[in-house]
């Protein structure tokens, strides 16, 4: 929400949560954009405001960027709105467009915060293998037509568990924050329909860190880059050891815990 409306926002008598999923590619990002362009949280303001009766400015537990797609962001809200909560996600979802859905509302306690509550973030990213692209992933996952061996990115990916300082793989641009993260889980499976799928679960994540690792890890799986070499640009804490960010249209928000 706007800093300048904090204090009057959160004089209303409801704060509202909501489990939110999108399918980012027509958005630019989720971040309210100014008129022409068009991000998520504009649409969800928009409508929710429609619903309630009311000025809906939204705090988010993500800024996710154009193109990356989430099956579960959180944002919350402060209303005077009357509605009751088991009608909203209906309510809301009849007027959203098809490429965004309210999976679930909730009455939250008056001191909760979508984005400074959280405690953990789960992301995944898609990579599709195969000797053609598949058209109908095109806008959900990173296409790779070589072979990228599966035990050596997961070997990479393990030395990302634990606590570091993952600045290697921190984009500029971002807001100013420690770079110091922990990294609970690292891995990497095979999916049906030639897709490998990696998740990051971790207690918070930097300006584009999944993204960076993620295309790091990828030279790792295609010889390009060691194992060793792998742990070596994570203790360099120099993003310009790492590799190229992967496109954004294979990343999703999945999960966030309070």
């Amino acid at each position: 929400m706007k800093p300048e409306h904090k204090a009057e926002m959160k004089a209303r008598r409801r704060n509202v949560a909501l489990t939110v999923a999108y399918d980012g590619t027509a958005y630019h990002g989720f971040q309210r954009q100014s008129p022409p362009i068009t991000a998520v949280q504009n649409v969800l303001e928009e409508k929710l405001a429609m619903v309630f009766g009311d000025s809906i400015e939204l705090a988010a537990s993500g800024r996710t960027d154009a193109g990356v797609h989430a099956y579960g962001q959180v944002v919350n809200f402060f209303t005077n709105g009357r509605i009751p909560i088991e009608r909203v996600a209906r309510a809301v979802n009849s007027l959203l467009p098809p490429d965004i859905t309210v999976k679930e509302a909730w009455e939250a306690a008056g001191d909760f915060s979508a984005r400074h509550s959280a405690k953990a973030k789960t992301y995944i990213y898609r990579i599709q293998q195969g000797e053609t692209p598949n058209p109908l992933t095109a806008r959900y996952a990173w296409y790779e037509r070589r072979p990228l061996d599966i035990a050596q990115m997961q070997a990479a990916l393990h030395l990302l568990e634990g606590e570091h300082d993952f600045s290697a793989f921190r984009a500029a641009g971002g807001a100013p924050m420690s770079p110091i993260r922990t990294i609970y889980e690292a891995k990497v499976e095979e999916c049906p329909g030639d897709i490998l799928e990696f998740t990051l679960y971790g207690n918070g994540f930097l300006y584009h860190m999944v993204r960076n690792i993620i295309g790091t890890v990828a030279n790792v799986g295609l010889g390009r880059i060691s194992v060793e070499r792998f742990g070596q640009i994570l203790a360099s804490l120099d993003r310009q050891q790492a590799s190229a960010t992967a496109p954004a249209c294979g990343l999703y928000l999945y999960k966030v815990e309070y």
